[in-house]
């Protein structure tokens, strides 16, 4: 008889919803009623509010059962769990959940599905095809298929990966690298820690697919260090494939030589920004590099370096495996292809949803989302990380496409969404802006060092009530200063939203003054 098949996440939402205690109660009591089980310890599919997610496999099917806690695991077995039996926490099949049945899996579609640590799980799920096509295409090939696609930066700043990866190419020198920046620091943003800690080979594939087309022969991942899991994920990821000769010299004797260094941060946000990691990189404090030169010509050690993150990067295997026209067939706009929209705040159905440009925000936050936790209406919703401008109600039908949020003042930034209702103050966002800037600030530059302290102090006595048209001035001309001549996007995006505080919701300032 087959043994049957268990899935219990090994991901970091889920184990902090009891995951491992879960799968602890899942082997005991297996072992104790001499049921055969193959426990295995996937990625997460990104519906957070559903872990912990325990799936079994009846017949190629898997059979999905939600938010399980450890107590529930005995009665899942006296209910017939082997071969998926009715339960209150059975949700039926795991492809048929509504959350997930909708979305464009193009980058993420390895995540939940596969055990992360198995280099033949990775192999029967088309692992290390497209690296092979790679060798066998050439590095024009791919070069241009990364163009065509009309891929861009996920990493915030949306710059079109197939100009940067052509002038690492194009530059001279004999050393080049690949830097992965997985420094996840903007508020309610995860879906790098879900794709390192779900799909590891996968991002190992992709980097080795960037040092190709590149002829870079090493490469390092920056990863934050509150990431304790990923980074043990990615360690035994890198071993295992380094192991099985796919990374490290003559690489499935192909003539190329790659590998990569995990290097852990010091949980600097600043270190997000792709010059200041460079810095860490090199053993030096992660403070904001002037360009030009641009990292592409001048990066790494002073080396051509490719610096995208890691959904960029994992967007590439299925690029060359399944056309860039593909790839640029979704979304609207110059926006092609898809992003991992991250939903976190006040939020009912928290998660990671992965759709094409052109979905709306109000799509996302009410038919994935469900609306907010508290049952209270909407008030604004940030986009973008702590830098990111506020959205009122009146704009959440804006489409989710670099230019049009750029249009209303925005940003989509890494994708994550944060929602507030309407008990929310906005005066104090406001001021934690600044606040957030001036604590996070490398210091280098005086705007954003000393602007930002100054900006919270102005905000503090608008709160206050004083002077009132005065401090207002004053921080616009302060917001100017800031977002014209900051060095990086640390100052120049920390106005971002304080000016749409300041346009959409002033009347919070008074109510703060009164309360």
């Amino acid at each position: 008889m087959a043994r049957t098949r268990i899935y219990v996440p090994r991901e970091t939402a889920a184990v902090s919803m009891g995951a491992d205690e879960v799968a602890l109660e899942v082997a005991r009591l297996a072992k104790k009623n001499s049921i055969d089980v193959e426990l295995i310890r996937n990625g997460s599919w990104g519906a957070s509010w559903l872990e912990p997610l325990l799936e079994v496999e009846v017949d190629g099917t898997r059979i999905a059962y939600g938010n399980v806690e450890a107590s529930d695991v005995e009665g899942l077995f006296r209910a017939d769990l082997v071969n998926g039996g009715e339960h209150p926490r059975r949700l039926g099949p795991t492809t048929e959940i509504d959350y997930l049945i909708s979305q464009d899996r193009w980058t993420f579609w390895r995540c939940g599905l596969v055990n992360p640590l198995s280099l033949d799980d990775f192999l029967a799920h088309n692992g290390f095809k497209a690296l092979l096509q790679a060798f066998a295409d050439g590095q024009e090939s791919v070069l241009t298929a990364v163009a065509d696609s009309g891929l861009r930066g996920r990493g915030g700043a949306g710059f079109p990966t197939g100009i940067k990866w052509r002038t690492v190419a194009d530059a001279p020198g004999e050393q080049k690298y690949i830097a992965c920046n997985a420094d996840e620091g903007d508020s309610g943003t995860f879906s790098d820690r879900l794709l390192m800690e779900g799909d590891p080979l996968g991002l190992i594939e992709s980097m080795t697919i960037a040092g190709f087309a590149v002829g870079a022969s090493k490469g390092y991942i920056y990863l934050r260090s509150e990431y304790p899991l990923a980074h043990s994920v990615l360690t035994r990821a890198i071993d295992t494939a380094r192991g099985a000769g796919w990374l490290g010299g003559n690489i499935q004797d192909s003539g190329f030589d790659f590998d990569i260094e995990l290097h852990l941060g010091a949980g600097s946000y600043v270190c997000g920004e792709e010059t200041a990691m460079l810095e860490s990189l090199e053993g030096k404090k992660g403070i904001v590099r002037y360009k030009p030169p641009l990292p592409a010509l001048e990066g790494l050690f002073g080396k051509p370096t490719i610096v995208n993150n890691v959904v960029s990067l994992a967007s590439v295997p299925n690029i060359i495996k399944l056309g860039a026209e593909r790839y640029a067939g979704m979304g609207v706009n110059r926006s092609k292809g898809t992003l991992a929209f991250q939903l976190a705040g006040n939020i009912k159905r928290g998660g990671m949803v992965e759709k094409a440009f052109g979905v709306t925000l109000r799509e996302l936050i009410e038919e994935y989302g469900g609306g907010t936790a508290s049952g209270r209406p909407v008030k604004a919703v940030q986009v973008g990380g702590p830098l990111g401008a506020y959205i009122p109600t009146q704009q959440l039908d804006v489409v989710m496409d670099y230019e049009a949020f750029m249009e209303i003042g925005a940003m989509i930034g890494h994708g994550g969404i944060v929602v507030f209702d309407d008990t929310a103050n906005m005066a104090e966002l406001a001021r934690f802006a600044m606040e957030f800037c001036a604590i996070e600030s490398c210091g280098k530059c005086t705007p954003c060092r000393i602007g930002s302290t100054r900006g919270a102090e102005v905000i503090d006595k608008l709160i206050a009530g004083e002077k009132r048209d005065e401090n207002y001035d004053l921080l616009v001309d302060l917001c100017d200063t800031m977002e014209g001549a900051s060095l990086c996007a640390m100052g120049g995006m920390t106005p971002y939203p304080v000016r749409s505080v300041l346009k959409y919701f002033a009347e919070d300032f008074a109510s703060s003054a009164e309360g």
